[in-house]
């Protein structure tokens, strides 16, 4: 008997697919910094300016990146992204050095700062509202699974050819993907061939009428409560995805295979939570029929596990305990991530590109600072207790913060206030 998916089905296997390409492009030079690091000669600080390159352009274009995705719709814009993403991740593979290095990872930021935003505006077009949740948790647990798959597939390359080459091999994947996207996709799902009647009745009605321009400061103080949770969310979340492979190398003096062992078992923790955390969150909408419960609970819930297990890694020097609670409290952070990606969608379904886009800058400005910052304590200090500290506070703050997250008061655009009940 052969399974059938059907349209919806496979379009959220190919975003689940570009979520683990992304992120592998995006972590791979988590596991070869340490041979990059002696190749290129570069210190920590110098490295982790390279990891915070990425996240200086990602910013940005969660702001506008939603935006483009609403305007140009996400077949065009999601293939776009991957084409500068392939492009930039070969070419780092031919780095000369820190200027060289640093400039393309600002390169592969570009590519992947709309990517998101826009992912989401295709999924509020093509998946049913009550299936949000698990969306979000599915495509991330997806980026998850490229996370933890990074590591030992980066040790497996450097076995046959050098961390050049990998970058080579892993920025063309991106094409592959692109050339199925560009083929398959349709912005509106009523244009596709493949589609049933029946699929149809399923997905949320597109919105009638002229499209208006986005009313970027009201959306964006709506937002910003959601943007604040997630700095505090991303903040630990790049420590995870740039500094844990160096951690287990430099911290307990691992050969490169064995660092790539254990930093996979524990960013496999993360696909699991985003898996969690995306099916908890729809459970509570059924069964409680609140959006604050089925968000806020989860959130919040993640955050305190997240403070909790964390607090070992400084405490107890010890490669075991270490390994164990960095991948609880991976677990915890990602439980987070599919309710505070659903919010945005709760909160303006009209604007969702967009508005997901605003929360995510605050997850881009955590990537500005948080590499950096971390690589830095690390010079200074000569120690990893420090950074770490820093990210326990985060996430108790994080927690503190997403009490007061509405996402059951929509978004009321001004402009179209006074219309009638029945207008769109």
């Amino acid at each position: 008997m052969r399974l059938k998916l059907g349209a919806p089905g496979i379009v959220l296997g190919l975003l689940c697919l570009m979520y683990l390409i992304l992120f592998v492009n995006r972590v791979n030079m988590s596991t070869a910094a340490p041979l990059m690091k002696a190749d290129l000669k570069l210190s920590n600080t110098q490295l982790g300016l390279a990891f915070s390159a990425f996240a200086i352009p990602y910013a940005f274009f969660q702001l506008i990146g939603g935006w483009i995705g609403d305007k140009l719709g996400a077949r065009l814009t999601l293939s776009a992204c991957c084409a500068i993403v392939g492009v930039s991740t070969v070419l780092m593979g031919m780095a000369g050095g820190f200027a060289s290095l640093f400039a393309l990872r600002l390169a592969l930021g570009f590519g992947e700062g709309a990517a998101f935003p826009t992912a989401t505006r295709a999924m509020s077009s093509w998946t049913p509202v009550e299936r949000w949740g698990f969306a979000q948790g599915i495509t991330h647990s997806f980026s998850r699974i490229g996370n933890a798959l990074t590591p030992p597939l980066m040790a497996g390359l450097l076995v046959f050819v050098s961390w050049r080459g990998s970058f080579v091999i892993l920025g063309l994947l991106s094409f592959v993907w692109l050339v199925a996207w560009a083929l398959y996709f349709r912005n509106d799902p009523r244009e596709h061939p493949s589609i049933t009647a029946a699929e149809l009745t399923k997905l949320p009605r597109p919105a009638s009428g002229a499209r208006r321009s986005i009313p970027w400061l009201p959306l964006a103080r709506r937002i910003l409560p959601v943007t604040i949770v997630d700095f505090c969310y991303g903040w630990t979340l790049w420590l995870f995805l740039t500094w844990i492979p160096a951690f287990f190398f430099e911290n307990y003096h691992l050969n490169l295979q064995s660092t790539a062992m254990f930093s996979a078992g524990v960013l496999f923790a993360g696909v699991v939570g985003d898996t969690v955390g995306g099916l908890i969150t729809d459970w509570l909408l059924h069964k409680t029929d609140s959006l604050v419960t089925a968000r806020r609970f989860v959130i919040v819930a993640g955050f305190l596990g997240a403070f909790v297990f964390l607090l070992p890694v400084v405490l107890i020097h010890n490669l075991t305990w270490a390994a164990v609670s960095l991948s609880l409290a991976f677990f915890f952070a990602e439980l987070i991530v599919a309710p505070i990606w659903a919010v945005p969608m709760d909160i303006a379904p009209r604007y969702s590109g967009t508005a997901s886009g605003m929360m995510n800058f605050g997850f881009g400005v955590a990537g500005l600072v948080s590499p950096s910052s971390f690589g830095y304590l690390v010079d200074r200090t000569g120690s990893w207790v420090a950074p770490f500290i820093g990210s326990i506070a985060l996430l108790l703050l994080g927690a503190i913060l997403a009490c007061r997250l509405r996402p059951d008061k929509p978004f009321v655009d001004a402009r179209v206030e006074y219309q009638p009940a029945h207008s769109t």
